[in-house]
């Protein structure tokens, strides 16, 4: 699977490119685990493009569909969706479960860019 924008904002990502887009990626990537028949998955989504809106460069999203992908949601031990998941060097820094409101995710985000930056 190759990588996907949407909207201009997330890519989609799969096993075949989550290396390149994730783990090599310069910038830190805030990765949401996801599933089209999750009611709180199509919650967040909107919630995450204004992230993207406010945070701009200084973030990359990705979206992972966790039945699409298993191997990745075992590997990162997900186990319930949505899971956001920041990756800073391509090292987790942090996890968010469930559905966020912007200011937490953000607020994670800039803890993370200013522990980065130390």
């Amino acid at each position: 699977m190759n990588a996907v924008v949407n909207d201009g904002h997330v890519v989609e990502v799969g096993r075949d490119d989550f290396k390149a887009e994730v783990l090599g990626s310069q910038r830190p990537v805030l990765a949401l685990f996801w599933a089209p028949w999750s009611r709180a998955c199509r919650v967040v989504e909107p919630v995450l493009d204004e992230v993207v809106t406010e945070a701009g460069e200084r973030v990359k999203l990705v979206k992972i569909n966790a039945d699409a992908n298993p191997g990745l949601a075992l590997w990162y031990g997900i186990q319930s969706l949505p899971t956001l998941v920041y990756f800073v060097e391509g090292l987790v820094r942090a996890k968010i479960v469930g559905t966020a409101n912007k200011e937490a995710i953000l607020g994670q985000l800039e803890s993370i860019i200013s522990n980065q930056n130390v």
